[in-house]
């Protein structure tokens, strides 16, 4: 008899684990760090060769389903220091401790916008600035699709704008 009643909650445990809602499962996004608004030092070479984004994009993609982490995808190029900029934010050890919490990071090479460019129409956006910042769901829904370009100005921006603006996306989420 108690071996049947055990069996009866281990059952209804597993049914009711099963038919949690994503809502129920949903992450929460940690508090952003405050990081100011002194100058950062920028990152000179920041993004991979451009041959390595499909296998990183790849492997974001299966983390963020075990994860239920967004991607962060950041485009860019070596020789903007835009990007040399948004890398000197994303580099400060509060925020690229932030960044691991919150993001599934994969970080795209378009040399001077000739490649890896499918990458952003696969999301249905067209790559103009650099860098563009793609916030995925990791049911692979855009997020942000009317301010991808909203860091394109990092080198202008303080370093507390940068990670307020990730923070908004991030709770898009």
């Amino acid at each position: 008899m108690r071996f049947r009643k055990l069996g009866l909650c281990l059952t209804c445990c597993v049914a009711l684990a099963g038919m949690m809602s994503e809502a129920a499962m949903a992450r929460t996004m940690t508090t952003a760090p405050v990081v100011g608004n002194d100058p950062v030092h920028p990152v000179v070479v920041p993004y991979p060769v451009p041959e390595m984004a499909q296998t990183q994009l790849q492997a974001a993609i299966a983390r963020s389903k075990v994860s239920g982490k967004p991607l962060l995808l950041d485009f860019g190029g070596n020789w903007s220091p835009d990007c040399w900029a948004l890398s000197g934010v994303l580099a400060i050890p509060a925020v690229s401790a932030w960044i691991a919490q919150n993001f599934e990071v994969v970080v795209i090479n378009v040399s001077r916008r000739n490649t890896n460019m499918g990458i952003g129409e696969n999301y249905g956006v067209t790559i103009a600035d650099v860098p563009s910042v793609l916030v995925v769901s990791s049911d692979g829904k855009l997020l942000n699709a009317g301010t991808i370009a909203a860091l394109a100005n990092a080198s202008k921006m303080t370093p507390q704008a940068v990670v307020d603006q990730l923070a908004v996306w991030g709770k898009m989420n």
